[in-house]
């Protein structure tokens, strides 16, 4: 799912995710049971992407809206008939609206993840909960380190070029916790995730602030170095790619009073 604000360099195509990313919403399924949506609920689903996840909360007679940074990702979700709106994560205005807060694939995106709890926790009822998954500690480990020796091998510094914010469950944990939650569990979870377009079409998807600014030419070069790096360690030689994900899944509430 997708970030808000916008990171520098990076845009979403309804398009291309659906074709390179669709494994996003099909492996959400166990954060989908943590978040055990209830008939008549409202929850609100942040970073809905193009509603996929999003569809099937509703499907449990639960009332959602759907929040995103991407115009585009949310006329992908209105027209599955999801309840969407783009709006910024820094500034959600709700104010004690939601009997649940669920984010799929979109936190490691949020940068400054305090001022996000805090609209979070503004945003749920009293004795709210809020369960989440997105790319924890060690998540595209090797992907980064290629990435950034490919570029600096070209002389080309890799200074605010990663996108990504990924905590240890002990770092998001003191965030909940600073920010009001109680945390009902929070885990690393390793989980190696085959690509089914390959790592090539992954990274045009998701890593284009490592090759923002740069000439055509040059993108072809990093891009090439990268995959030759990666090829020994996250491709079966045959063509079969995965990628080294680390999931960070939690759930929390707000005290009732």
């Amino acid at each position: 799912m997708t970030s808000t604000p916008q990171i520098p360099g990076q845009s979403w195509s309804a398009r291309q995710y659906a074709e390179n990313a669709s494994f996003v919403p099909a492996l959400g399924q166990d954060v989908l049971a943590l978040l055990a949506a209830k008939p008549g609920e409202r929850i609100l689903d942040l970073g809905c992407g193009d509603g996929a996840l999003t569809e099937r909360i509703t499907r449990q007679g639960a009332e959602v809206l759907g929040v995103d940074a991407s115009e585009e990702m949310v006329e992908a979700a209105r027209a599955r008939g999801i309840n969407a709106q783009r709006t910024d994560a820094y500034q959600l205005p709700f104010d004690q609206t939601f009997d649940a807060v669920f984010s799929n694939a979109a936190l490691h995106w949020m940068l400054d993840p305090q001022t996000v709890l805090a609209g979070v926790k503004r945003a749920l009822k009293p004795g709210g909960r809020f369960v989440a998954e997105f790319g924890g500690h060690g998540n595209v480990a090797a992907i980064c380190t290629a990435l950034i020796a490919s570029l600096q091998f070209r002389g080309i510094s890799a200074r605010g070029r990663h996108p990504w914010y990924f905590p240890t469950a002990e770092e998001y944990a003191h965030l909940l916790e600073t920010a009001g939650f109680q945390v009902d569990s929070i885990a690393l979870i390793p989980r190696p995730t085959p690509l089914p377009t390959g790592m090539q079409a992954w990274l045009e998807t998701f890593a284009q602030p490592f090759f923002h600014g740069l000439d055509d030419d040059l993108k072809i070069t990093v891009m090439d170095n990268t995959l030759n790096l990666l090829s020994h360690t996250l491709s079966d030689g045959q063509g079969h790619w995965s990628a080294d994900y680390v999931r960070l899944r939690v759930s929390a509430h707000l005290p009732s009073v």
